[in-house]
This record gives C-alpha cells, sequence and structure tokens, in this order.
C-alpha cells in the first residue's frame, strides 16, 4: 500500500499555481491536469461517486461499513492550488534520510535551512525531510494534504476497519481565497469536515483570521516637473504616502500570535497613474472593522490633500473567524483531540496566521476545524515536509474516523 509521501512526490511533479485576479475557477488551467488525475486514482481505488465539477472540484465518498450508516459523514478537504513563485513548472525536490537536524543547502541556490530560522528542524533529527532545491516552492501546501486524505481511503476501502460516510473534495485557488466559494456542500454529503491544510502533525487550527483585501486606484496629474509646482499629483509618490500613513509597526514583520496587521503584497505605478493591494488581518472582529476604516481615513486624507478623485480605496471581505462556528459544535474539536492523542501527541491550537477553506465553509453551515500535515514553511523556498509526521497525519485522520463511528 503506498505511503502518503509516495503520493507527494508524484503530485509535486503537476504545477498547479493560482493566478490571482483572473475571474474564472480554477483561474489556471494546469489545475485540471491535477483534478482529472485525482479523480482517476480515486476510481481506480474504488471510491464511489467520483466526479470532476465545471470548475475542477473533485469529489468523492466511501459508503459507510454496514451498520454504521447512522454514524455522521465526515468530509476531509486539501486544495489542489500553490502559490505563484514566478517560477513555473514541475517542483524540484530532494529527499534526505536520516536527517543529522543541522542545516541543510537547498541545492546551488545559496539558500540554506538552518535551525536558527527554523528552530522545529533539531525535533526532525533522525527522519526523511523531502526540501526544495531552491528556486520555487515544494507544493505541499496542500499536496501534503491531498496526499494524507488519499493514503486514508486507500486504507480504509482495502481493509476491516468498520466506518461511518466518508467524503472527499478537493479544491481549487485556495491560495487567492476562491477555494470554497463554489464547494457543492449536498454533493460533499457531510455534516463534519476538516481541512488538511496545516503544518504540523498533531495541529488543529480553529481560529483564523478575520480577513480583507484593500485595493487603492491612485491617479495622478502628470506634467513637466520643472513647471509642476501646486499643479503635479505624482500617483507613485501617492501610493507611497499612504503606505507610510498606515501603523508601521502593524506589519507582519511585526506581528505574531493573536495580532492583526495590514500587509502591502503589490504596488506598482508612474506618476500618471499607481495601484497598491494590501491585505488586511485581526483575529477580533472589532479590532478588524477599525483597521478597515483606519484604510477609509487614509482616504479621506489623501484625498482632501490632493483633490477627490485622486485615490479610490476599495474593500472587499475576503473571510471571518471560524473560531464562532465551531464554538457552536464542540465535537468536531473533540473527535480532532482524541484522535491526536490517540497517536501519540498531544493537540496544538494555535490562532491562524492566515485563513483556509474552512473558515468559508464554516461560516456555510459546514464546521470545518485544519488539521496539520507535517509540511513548514509553505509559501516559499524554504518549504519542506516531514515523511513520518505524514504518517502520523494519516493516522490522525484514521482516528477521527473512529471516532465518528463510535457515536
Amino acid at each position: 500500500m503506498m505511503r502518503a509521501y509516495e503520493r507527494l512526490l508524484r503530485y509535486i511533479g503537476f504545477d498547479t499555481a493560482s493566478e490571482e485576479d483572473v475571474a474564472q475557477t480554477p483561474s489556471s488551467p494546469c489545475q485540471w491536469d491535477l483534478a482529472l488525475a485525482l479523480a482517476a486514482e480515486m476510481r481506480e481505488m474504488g471510491m464511489h461517486d467520483v466526479g470532476v465539477d465545471d470548475h475542477a472540484y473533485v469529489y468523492g465518498r466511501i459508503p459507510a461499513t454496514a451498520g454504521y450508516e447512522h454514524c455522521a459523514a465526515v468530509g476531509f478537504i486539501a486544495h489542489l492550488d500553490t502559490v505563484t513563485t514566478g517560477v513555473r513548472g514541475p517542483s524540484p525536490y530532494r529527499v534526505i534520510r536520516g536527517y543529522d537536524g543541522g542545516a541543510v543547502a537547498l541545492g546551488e541556490s545559496g539558500l540554506c535551512l538552518t535551525p536558527d530560522r527554523f528552530p522545529h528542524l533539531p525535533s526532525l533529527a533522525g527522519k526523511t525531510l523531502i526540501v526544495t532545491e531552491g528556486t520555487m516552492v515544494l507544493g505541499a501546501d496542500d499536496k501534503a494534504g491531498i496526499a494524507e486524505i488519499l493514503t486514508l481511503c486507500e486504507q480504509l476501502l482495502s481493509g476491516d476497519r468498520p466506518h461511518g460516510a466518508v467524503s472527499v473534495c478537493f479544491t481549487p485557488d485556495e491560495e487567492i481565497g476562491h477555494g470554497a466559494a463554489l464547494m457543492d456542500l449536498s454533493r460533499f454529503g457531510a455534516s463534519v469536515a476538516y481541512t488538511v491544510d496545516g503544518s504540523a502533525a498533531g495541529e488543529v487550527e480553529y481560529e483564523t483570521f478575520n480577513a480583507a483585501a484593500a485595493k487603492w486606484e491612485i491617479t495622478g496629474v502628470s506634467v513637466h516637473p520643472g513647471s509642476g509646482k501646486g499643479v503635479m499629483v505624482n500617483a507613485a509618490a501617492v501610493a507611497a504616502e499612504i503606505d507610510a500613513l498606515l501603523p508601521p509597526d502593524e506589519r507582519p514583520r511585526y506581528t505574531a500570535g493573536r495580532q492583526g496587521f495590514y500587509h502591502l503584497i503589490s504596488l506598482q505605478g508612474d506618476v500618471s497613474h499607481a495601484t497598491a493591494q494590501y491585505i488586511i488581518r485581526d483575529h477580533d472582529a472589532a479590532a478588524f472593522a477599525r483597521r478597515k476604516e483606519t484604510m477609509r481615513d487614509v482616504a479621506r486624507q489623501i484625498n482632501e490633500r490632493y483633490g477627490a478623485e485622486t485615490a479610490k480605496l476599495t474593500l472587499t471581505d475576503q473571510y471571518r473567524n471560524m473560531a464562532e462556528v465551531i464554538a457552536g459544535c464542540p465535537r468536531v474539536m473533540e473527535a480532532a483531540r482524541s484522535a491526536i492523542r490517540g497517536a501519540g501527541r498531544e493537540p496544538v491550537s494555535e490562532p491562524v496566521r492566515g485563513g483556509t477553506d474552512g473558515a468559508q465553509l464554516s461560516f456555510r453551515g459546514l464546521p470545518c476545524p485544519n488539521l496539520g500535515t507535517g509540511g513548514y514553511a509553505f509559501h516559499g523556498p524554504y518549504e519542506h515536509v516531514c515523511v513520518e509526521e505524514m504518517d502520523l497525519a494519516v493516522e490522525i485522520l484514521a482516528g477521527i474516523v473512529d471516532w465518528f463511528a463510535t457515536r
């Protein structure tokens, strides 16, 4: 029977980077390749009701064992896409067996995994790591989650473990905030679910940011600089001024835990026109609302200073903190914590400094905390995954299925 990491090594051969500012779903046609390959694999292992819809969502189901039809149907979700790194193609990787817990050079890139930057590394000594060659992301976010879910499914279909119904869905475009938007919950068919999209095995995350996107369109007045006094409005300089008006210590570099932030993700422009895109994050709903109001106040200041049409701000809410939903469904956390302890770990629940498909799904009526995959340092060339932690993640998923089969 295939281990989860073996599946991962196969899946990272698919380039599935999603694309910002693309209206269609999936945002990149390459996500179809993995979606169709997964559906074929699911059919081959004997899953039921396997299909890929018009937006590359992959669905499948394992019926309940006879006599267990009364048990709650539990679902597992992971996403197809990866972040865009500027480098496209299959992810080059290296497998390190018997890792010594120290520094690891990432190919010939000049980059290096070091314990001073990644303090968890010594705890992985003696295990097997999969690392990048330093040129792009590995793709374990979230192909590790996909691999673990399908390894669980193969075990359920090949073994004699009794279980309730199990539903699976693999979503496109999670990295750009669209992953749960078009998921068909009726087709999915679960009453509780888990995204498998976190870091260390043994994590169960239920508290996410409240999230919004802020887009600035800045219109300048371009004239010859020799006669610009009192007339010129340099749109690029105004964009820099907008950033300077935001609290300088409330940026990702200076925040942790439940501290929110403003994050400038892109800035482009010249004298005539500029654009700037931010994400706004906070765990606390009231503080989140204040952050959005701060953005609006900056827009008022800029337009009073340079003219009413200078800066146009568009704020778009993306997702909410799912903690308020999970609080109303205690069994979903009880099952996860029981399974983690059964696998020999103590559950860890840290506030997520980000979001998952589960945040949107929870507010659509499907309580959906997030589980660890054994992957680390996502969204960059330092991404790596531990093979033994992937095995542990599969064991935890099986423990969750067992928990619901006894209730």
